[in-house]
């Protein structure tokens, strides 16, 4: 009766019966993995923005497959603050990255294509390609070091029914930024062998610092068909308000045949709310605010994190650029699932494990910058104790 898309094997592993446990025993844990902005004390309350939600216009339907007008220069006008010179037309609005992703893989590929992904990355992928039919294959980041696109690799791993390759630039939750080297190599191979690039950039606004060696945004690539994403959700700190968007550019031919299509799709979902479209320039205009509260947030819990690190600790920060994530490799004495179990029982501080993200190799953990201040400072240092005194 069902469908093969739907077919995932819902039982819960290990680790996750043993944390559910853990919460069904009321006992306190500190939360390295809370990473919803929304949780943790941050305070981004946008006063009068919010009542832009509730504007006049809101009453009115005018369905646009691609998005309000207004809403799409309010995303223009977010890109040009940022030294890129966009148009409306360059963008199809969604509810979410996740939505956006769903209509590509519809745009680009027939059931059993493939698109090549960039490991590791967002574990949510595999689930979105697989409901549309899709075969993600995860080609390896370079590890020397720090983690680098590796476009040989790249390149070698398309096969005739590759039709896209997806990176997260920053990477999440490396927080790797694509090198400008690499970016020239990656576009002129996709030119070459006809694929489209997909590059998500929901992290683009919270580099931790200016180097010029790591690419800037994909947006106003037009070597090659790429569909650039961004969203409310990290932008400004608000999952909730569901408002997502794809910059399409490329060649003038591919860019409109994309364009075309997509307004076919979008137009049998309709789905972003009015509400979000007409308070979009309003909410935006407050993203400074918001985005400088969280930069000093995981610049507070990085700088803990790195005295704590200071000495001699066992553990070792992996190099990263931006992002909301730090990621430690520590001894492989035990596996990344026992260490995880070890700290919420002896130390009362969750963390996660690097497969989670798709890591390819035991000792590495992975946590979050976002928590408030004390509790991080607090947690890490047990984290820390724990890993030393292994």
């Amino acid at each position: 009766m069902f469908s093969d898309r739907t077919l995932w094997n819902l039982t819960p592993n290990a680790l996750s019966a043993h944390l559910a446990a853990r919460r069904a025993s009321r006992r306190p844990f500190d939360d390295l993995t809370e990473s919803n902005p929304t949780r943790v004390g941050l305070g981004l309350a946008h006063g009068p923005a919010w009542s832009a939600l509730a504007a006049p216009a809101v009453a009115r339907y005018e369905p646009d497959p691609r998005g309000l007008p207004v809403a799409r220069e309010a995303v223009c006008a977010y890109y040009a603050a940022r030294g890129h010179a966009l148009t409306p037309d360059d963008l199809v609005l969604t509810a979410s990255t996740s939505e956006a992703y769903a209509w590509l893989f519809k745009l680009l590929c027939d059931a059993g294509d493939e698109v090549l992904v960039a490991h590791p990355s967002y574990p949510l992928f595999d689930d979105l390609a697989k409901l549309e039919g899709v075969t993600l294959r995860a080609v390896p980041l370079a590890d020397e070091g720090r983690w680098e696109l590796d476009v040989d690799a790249l390149a070698s791993a398309v096969t005739p029914r590759t039709r896209a390759v997806l990176i997260v630039h920053p990477n999440n939750p490396t927080g790797s930024l694509v090198s400008r080297e690499a970016r020239e190599a990656l576009v002129a191979m996709c030119a070459r062998r006809g694929l489209a690039l997909v590059v998500d950039e929901v992290f683009g606004d919270y580099a931790w610092r200016d180097d010029r060696t790591r690419a800037g945004s994909f947006c106003d690539e037009d070597r090659a068909l790429t569909f650039t994403l961004s969203g409310l959700s990290k932008v400004l700190a608000m999952p909730q308000l569901k408002l997502g968007w794809m910059v399409v550019r490329g060649p003038r031919a591919l860019r409109d045949e994309a364009i075309a299509r997509l307004d076919m799709i979008a137009d049998s979902y309709l789905s972003v709310g009015a509400p979000v479209q007409h308070a979009a320039a309003s909410l935006l205009a407050h993203r400074e605010s918001v985005q400088g509260a969280i930069r000093a947030r995981v610049a507070a819990n990085l700088g803990a994190l790195r005295a704590g690190l200071h000495g001699g600790s066992c553990a070792t920060l992996l190099a990263a650029d931006a992002g909301w994530y730090a990621m430690l490799r520590v001894p492989r004495t035990r596996s990344d699932d026992a260490w995880v179990r070890a700290l919420l029982d002896d130390d009362d501080v969750l963390v996660q494990p690097g497969w989670f993200f798709d890591v390819p190799r035991e000792g590495v953990l992975v946590v979050s910058l976002l928590p408030e201040e004390p509790v991080f400072a607090r947690a890490i240092a047990r984290v820390l104790a724990r890993i030393d005194a292994a």
